[in-house]
């Protein structure tokens, strides 16, 4: 708790108590009372009240973020050298008086909305760019009044620094860095650079005053309608453009896609016309292989080409008629398959000599005689 509030508070309570006395002095004198007693009371109490309200006058306090310029009837110059730091401090009662400065961040906006900004209505700085556009800044100030400098803030500004140093300093600073960029790198590619110009600037024409600049906030920057409605035809040019590409590269792609395809699918006729090629190719070698084999067997046994005749015309003939002049024979056919005819190669032998007998079911050749005509 502050020690000077508690003793002034008690000042003004001892103060309400001797008018009260006084009140009291007055009605019992006029009742025809004695008066003596309350009278000694109340010059005691007075006295009191006048050493306490003295000492109160002396007692100032300063809180943490606070510093105390001391306003001195006594000094040369009319204030005190020092600022008053934090805690209880001691003045000439009734010679000296303390002025407190805030040493803590304050914030001071300016904005194009009325309820946004330290002033209601449109408080938003107006600037034109190097290439004549006008634009509206929306802006905020962060700082703060400098411990070491408070004393040289009072004498220059007292309590105006924020609407005759803080306000005006921002506004001229911002036009004249804005006058300096284009239209365009003001909303896009020098923004930044813009920013840290201004705050630069900023700093040092604070720093000079005995305020220290904690940061610079550019909130918004707002162009004419004329403008604005120019950048979003481009903006929505860029995109038509964007998109635009877009489509072209999906049909690049597309293309590529079905080329690849089609790629895909000539090299598959390729190594299907190979394959086919190859098995015509083993195909024909093997029937070269096979004409060879029966060519050989042919030659080692000239009799497989009647076989292979009488075979063609019925394959389930087991004799042949030999024609003759008076008689017709039966010969039974050599028991020999075709496989049999290929894989082997018999010697040619003379074939058996026919003999007349009685027509029978045994498998040996026989004679029949049959009429002619």
């Amino acid at each position: 708790m502050n020690i000077a509030t508690v003793v002034q508070a008690f000042v003004s309570i001892l103060w309400l108590v001797v008018v009260g006395l006084i009140v009291l002095a007055v009605l019992r004198a006029s009742r025809g009372y004695k008066v003596r007693s309350i009278s000694v009371t109340i010059l005691a109490v007075a006295i009191i009240a006048v050493v306490l309200t003295s000492i109160s006058a002396g007692i100032v306090f300063i809180q943490p973020e606070q510093r105390g310029v001391v306003i001195s009837a006594l000094a040369p110059d009319g204030y005190r050298t020092q600022a008053l730091q934090p805690g209880l401090n001691w003045i000439i009662p009734f010679m000296e008086n303390v002025v407190v400065y805030p040493i803590s961040r304050q914030t001071y906006t300016m904005s194009i909305l009325s309820k946004e900004g330290n002033l209601p209505g449109d408080d938003s700085i107006s600037a034109r760019t190097s290439d004549g556009q006008e634009v509206l800044i929306d802006s905020s100030v962060i700082f703060s009044v400098d411990p070491e400098q408070v004393i040289k803030l009072h004498i220059a500004w007292q309590d105006r620094y924020i609407d005759d140093l803080v306000r005006p300093l921002a506004r001229g600073v911002i036009r004249d860095a804005i006058s300096q960029f284009g239209v365009e790198e003001v909303y896009s590619s020098k923004r930044n650079e813009l920013k840290t110009e201004i705050t630069t600037e900023m700093s040092n024409s604070l720093q000079d005053n005995g305020l220290l600049l904690g940061d610079f906030v550019l909130r918004n920057i707002t162009f004419s309608p004329e403008y604005a409605a120019s950048v979003e035809q481009k903006q929505i040019a860029e995109q038509q453009a964007q998109q635009a590409k877009f489509v072209v590269e999906q049909r690049k792609q597309e293309a590529e896609q079905a080329r690849q395809l089609a790629q895909g699918q000539a090299d598959a006729n390729v190594i299907q016309a190979e394959g086919s090629a190859n098995a015509r190719l083993i195909e024909a070698e093997a029937e070269a292989n096979a004409l060879l084999k029966i060519s050989s067997a042919i030659t080692n046994n000239p009799e497989i080409l009647s076989y292979l005749y009488i075979n063609k015309i019925n394959p389930g003939v087991q004799v042949m008629l030999l024609p003759n002049e008076d008689i017709n024979y039966f010969y039974p056919l050599p028991n020999i398959g075709p496989t049999e005819m290929l894989e082997s190669n018999p010697t040619p032998t003379s074939q058996p000599t026919p003999t007349a007998t009685p027509s029978s079911p045994e498998p040996t050749p026989t004679l029949t005689e049959t009429p002619e005509g």
